[in-house]
């Protein structure tokens, strides 16, 4: 997205923010020996990683307080998207935006799941009325249009897609398949994945027969164990 440096701190005018947000003038304009100096570079490498994306909190860690947010907000350098999350006003809107905020509202040790997985890798058209997302079994908030399951997940069930933390195509199929997807459409899924390289029949056959249950029925199916070599 270019260079880090996109916040002119010499072109604000100080005393309009002191005024409108009622802080001091050392507050809008600290020192970069400052324990609290904003700090531009750390907050951009943070929204970079998140499609432009950030949290209130990612941006006080990086001195930002909710003055200067609500400010930097109003002049067009943020994008306020809602409550706690804001975009980088130099990024677009990315695909799976909605998804970006969702993972950012669940915290950082959340995962994109179920149908949300299914449509990240884009092996399906249906858009699902609420996100899903896998939390852990300690987060007890429910939030509006997500869907929070707290599933246990493996380190090797877990990957990046598309700058989201996502389960594999495998753990994906399998949560779907337990959720109720039809045996038509999860067929149609599996054969895609296969075909865009992002599971091998073989592995999806010995992760399915490892968790056994219906997932290993439904996939033994759609994969004929006697073709693979």
């Amino acid at each position: 997205m270019g260079k880090c440096c996109w916040l002119d701190t010499a072109a604000i005018p100080a005393d309009n923010v002191c005024r409108k947000f009622k802080i001091s003038y050392a507050g809008a304009h600290m020192t970069p020996r400052s324990k609290r100096s904003l700090d531009r570079k750390k907050l951009y490498q943070i929204a970079e990683q998140q499609a432009g994306y950030f949290t209130s909190q990612q941006a006080l860690a990086a001195g930002f307080t909710q003055p200067l947010l609500s400010y930097y907000a109003q002049t067009g350098q943020f994008v306020r998207i809602k409550r706690g999350i804001y975009r980088l006003s130099q990024f677009p809107e990315m695909p799976f935006a909605d998804l970006f905020v969702a993972w950012l509202q669940t915290g950082k040790d959340s995962v994109i799941s179920h149908d949300s997985a299914l449509v990240v890798y884009g092996l399906s058209d249906v858009l699902p009325g609420e996100i899903h997302v896998t939390v852990p079994r300690t987060a007890s908030r429910r939030r509006r249009g997500i869907r929070q399951h707290t599933n246990r997940l493996t380190a090797d069930e877990i990957t990046r897609r598309a700058g989201l933390t996502v389960t594999t195509a495998p753990r994906t199929i399998a949560d779907v398949i337990a959720s109720g997807l039809g045996e038509e459409q999860v067929h149609q899924a599996i054969r895609e994945a296969v075909e865009r390289g992002l599971v091998t029949e073989k592995i999806l056959l010995s992760y399915a027969t490892r968790r056994g249950g219906r997932l290993a029925r439904v996939v033994s199916r759609a994969v004929k164990p006697e073709q693979i070599a």
